[in-house]
């Protein structure tokens, strides 16, 4: 038994992997290793161990080892910090797409003040928030929970969106692949003028 948890040990290591209470980090600090990013690469950066989006539409899908890269039930937490105007967004259960906004899964807005009046925390378009809980130029954490097909989003602790996809009675009939599923995760590249920084990215799975 003990060879055996030694041997897990170090395989765990192996794959820089360091769990603690149960969070896996998806960014490593250092590179974008395990990250495949859609159409302008360059719109994604590591500066002094942060993520600098700032460029072009693109998107980073991770596509890394953790729990094969496939996610249904989970807890997300982000902490990033916005720039004037900047836009971005979280995105869950999605696949990598060459060009295009993704066409899977949902995401979940960044914004403090871009011209989109859905604000970060927003389930974009399926439950949107309108008020604004964090400012720019200020560090805070994005908390994502899916369980079954209840999503909840917190910001810095507090609960600003619930949803559950079940009991939605408006739901458009042309949603498609935004619904609840199983997928990776993506952050997003909006436009040239927004700049967003995204210093952890880690998971919890049941």
């Amino acid at each position: 038994m003990k060879k055996l948890l030694a041997l897990l040990v170090l395989f765990t290591t192996s794959l820089g992997i360091n769990a603690q209470d149960g969070w896996i980090p998806l960014f490593n600090g250092k590179d974008l290793d395990g990250w495949k990013i859609s159409e302008n690469p360059n719109s994604f950066a590591v500066e002094d161990g942060l993520i600098k989006v700032d460029g072009p539409r693109a998107h980073a899908f991770y596509v890394g080892e953790v729990n094969g890269a496939v996610f249904e039930d989970f807890e997300l937490m982000v902490e990033l910090k916005t720039m004037p105007k900047a836009n971005s967004g979280i995105f869950f259960h999605t696949a990598y797409q060459e060009t295009g906004w993704p066409d899977k899964g949902y995401e979940v807005q960044v914004n403090q003040t871009h011209s989109d009046w859905r604000k970060s925390g927003s389930l974009y378009s399926f439950n949107d928030v309108r008020e604004t809980y964090v400012e720019d130029g200020e560090w805070y954490i994005t908390h994502i929970i899916v369980k079954g097909d209840h999503v909840t989003v917190k910001l810095n602790g507090q609960t600003v969106m619930e949803y559950i996809e079940s009991k939605d009675e408006k739901r458009p009939e042309n949603a498609g692949a935004k619904k609840i599923d199983k997928g990776t995760f993506a952050i997003q590249a909006h436009d040239p003028e927004s700049v967003i920084y995204y210093r952890s990215i880690k998971v919890k799975v049941p």
